[in-house]
Order: structure tokens, then sequence, then C-alpha cells
């Protein structure tokens, strides 16, 4: 694990509350109108990526999604998380690891990022991404991926990123994702500003 990667992100949630990020949404209304447009039922394994504090897992689990597996690199971020959903917690998987150096141990129906991708500043680390992703699904698997758009923020967390328009991403998930969606969309901030995301749904070629 990269620790200056990781030292950075522990040192965010635990500097801020998880209502207080920039990517804080109250409800992720676009992954789940993603995730569920892909067709997955409630017996479906499905991992969040970078999914941390998010909201994510606690939406499935109302929704009766049975098999969620949440994946951070911050410990603390998944403690917020496991502290807000309590008792239900113990039904989630909880996996501790920068995604690039992920190993899968089983396969997934889904694969949900919604704002690590943008953070991979080298092609190395890119193309690990997509292999791990590869390897982690299931035939036809899906990939719901929410990076900055093309007018999207030069930097998030004092950190640099990649913004993305749908055909930089085409070139690199189409050898193996096909594209089945995608949208542009506005994300306010708690502070009040606004942040352009790229919302898209690959599946993974047969």
């Amino acid at each position: 694990m990269s620790e200056d990667r990781k030292s950075h992100w522990e040192q965010v949630y635990e500097s801020k509350k998880p209502t207080d990020v920039s990517w804080y949404q109250p409800v992720p209304e676009k992954s789940l109108q993603l995730i569920h447009a892909t067709g997955v039922d409630s017996a479906d394994a499905i991992l969040d990526v970078g999914g941390g504090a998010s909201t994510l897992v606690d939406n499935l689990l109302a929704d009766g999604i049975e098999d969620v597996t949440v994946l951070d690199i911050s410990a603390q971020a998944l403690r917020e998380s496991r502290s807000r959903l309590g008792e239900s917690a113990d039904s989630v998987h909880w996996i501790e690891s920068d995604v690039t150096e992920f190993r899968p141990e089983r396969r997934y129906d889904l694969w949900h990022d919604r704002a690590v991708f943008h953070f991979l500043i080298e092609a190395v680390d890119r193309k690990r991404y997509i292999r791990i992703a590869k390897d982690a699904l299931r035939a036809e698997g899906h990939l719901v991926l929410a990076t900055f758009g093309p007018e999207g923020p030069l930097r998030c967390s004092g950190l640099e990123i990649r913004r993305y328009g749908i055909e930089q991403l085409q070139d690199l998930f189409g050898a193996d994702f096909e594209l089945r969606q995608y949208e542009t969309q506005d994300h306010e901030t708690p502070s009040g500003s606004v942040q352009q995301f790229l919302y898209c749904w690959w599946q993974l070629r047969g």
C-alpha cells in the first residue's frame, strides 16, 4: 500500500466530518440509479470502491441488496461508516486497501466507484486499476464509474486529479468494457461550490 497516499486520506477523514468533505451526498441518487439500471438483484454482489464514509452502502442495504462490500484506503473512513450503520454493519464486508493493490478473493457482479479513478495520475496506476476491476468482476459484470468531468476541478482534497470526457474513458476502458450509458451531472458540495461529474455504466465484454 502506498503509505503516502494512505496517510493523506487518513488525515482527511480525521480532520473533517464525513458530511463536510466535498464529495458528500446525503443520498447518492445518480449512483443508485445506474446501479439499479444494470438489473442487479438482492443476491448480487456489489463492491463499492472508495466507499469510505459514503452513504451508498446505507441505501443499498435499504434497497434490499444483501451482499455489499466496501473498500477504502482509509481505516478512519471505514470506521465512520461502521459506526453510522450500527448493527447493520455486521452484514457488510469491509476491506481496507489501496485499490491499486487490491487482490480480489472473490468475484463481484458490480464494481462501483465514485471519485477514486480521477485521483490516479500515473498511467501505471490506471492500467492496474482496470486490470483489477476486470479480475474482480464476473463474466459480463458491470462497472459504474463517476469521475470529474471535462469542466470539473483540477484539484481535490489538496491533490491533483485528472478530468475526463467520455472519449478519454472510452480509450482507457473500451477494449475490455462496453459502454452502456453516460451523462454529466453538477454536484453541489457542502460549501456551496459546484463540481461537474461524469457518470458512466460499462459492462465487461464477454
